[in-house]
């Protein structure tokens, strides 16, 4: 009586490949009403489906989730919701309770907020939980819980706590316990920060996450730059009783020496005496809570 799920699972093969040559065609992304179409959203339902096809079946949900997520990352519609994301990423890891990369970057996917992302640090802090229910001893499951709270949370109690769970798993390295106890007594310092990412530089196994901490770490400097900028234009409006027009000003009047621009080479702008990051930067949008120390 195993007839009809393998047919169904032949079906759903099928199906992702004919949608998959229909969007290359195409040359965008599925509409949302194919995607919906397409899967079965019930974790419970698929794992009765996929007989001894699961390893298979939670790949191809992992790719369809990250497909989704880019594909909505890129699209111009300022209707584009990430709706699918988590769905997806739920059937993923019920097939497959180790999926490592799928717990990992898919927390990342999630909780990155708007436009980059949809912004559900619930439901990335829900996956990683959920992974370590599966793996009690993967101490980097109990880090990127603590990870979520401390960079897009601000809850910094929250993340002291859980890279002080991590650090108690066998295998930690050694600087989790020390990053517990600097997070709970400097909470959302950029030096806490540069911390936190250049650690993650250095262990990270995968380009991704050397990636992400490179962007992080060109962000906190620019968040210095900007700090920095803002200093002189605040020096500027006191001496000559209005802020400058342009950076042109701050050059002659000896505040600066070239053209300023962040860490990927944006300029900053300067508008009624307001410094900010340019939009179309590698680097936008800078992260809120991380205060530096005077």
């Amino acid at each position: 009586m195993k007839v009809a799920p393998l047919v169904l699972l032949v079906v759903l093969g099928a199906g992702v490949v004919a949608l998959q040559a229909l969007q290359e065609r195409r040359g965008g992304p599925l509409a949302t009403g194919a995607e919906n179409l397409l899967y079965v959203r019930s974790p419970e339902t698929m794992q009765r489906l996929a007989l001894s096809y699961d390893a298979l079946l939670a790949d191809l949900y992992w790719i369809r989730a990250v497909q989704h997520y880019g594909s909505t990352r890129l699209t111009k519609d300022p209707a584009a919701r990430y709706e699918l994301l988590y769905p997806l990423l739920d059937v993923a890891t019920s097939l497959d309770p180790h999926f490592r990369v799928a717990y990992l970057f898919g927390s990342i996917f999630l909780a990155e907020p708007p436009p980059g992302g949809p912004g559900r640090t619930d439901f990335a802090i829900a996956l990683l939980e959920k992974g370590l229910r599966a793996q009690p001893d993967e101490w980097e499951y109990a880090q990127a819980i603590g990870f979520v709270h401390y960079w897009w949370r601000q809850d910094y109690e929250q993340a002291a706590g859980w890279f002080s769970r991590a650090a108690d798993i066998p295998g930690a390295p050694v600087w989790m316990r020390p990053l517990a106890a600097t997070t709970a007594a400097q909470g959302g310092s950029r030096a806490s920060s540069r911390l936190l990412w250049r650690q993650i530089l250095s262990t990270a196994e995968d380009g991704f996450y050397r990636r992400e901490a490179e962007r992080r770490l060109r962000q906190l400097d620019a968040m210095d730059q900007l700090d920095e900028l803002r200093d002189a234009v605040d020096a500027y409006r006191t001496a000559r009783g209005a802020p400058p027009r342009d950076w042109a000003d701050l050059r002659v009047a000896g505040y600066l020496r070239g053209a300023p621009a962040d860490p990927t080479g944006a300029p900053y702008r300067l508008t009624d005496g307001m410094v900010s990051l340019d939009p179309a930067s590698p680097l936008h949008p800078l992260p809120a809570g991380q205060v530096r120390l005077r």
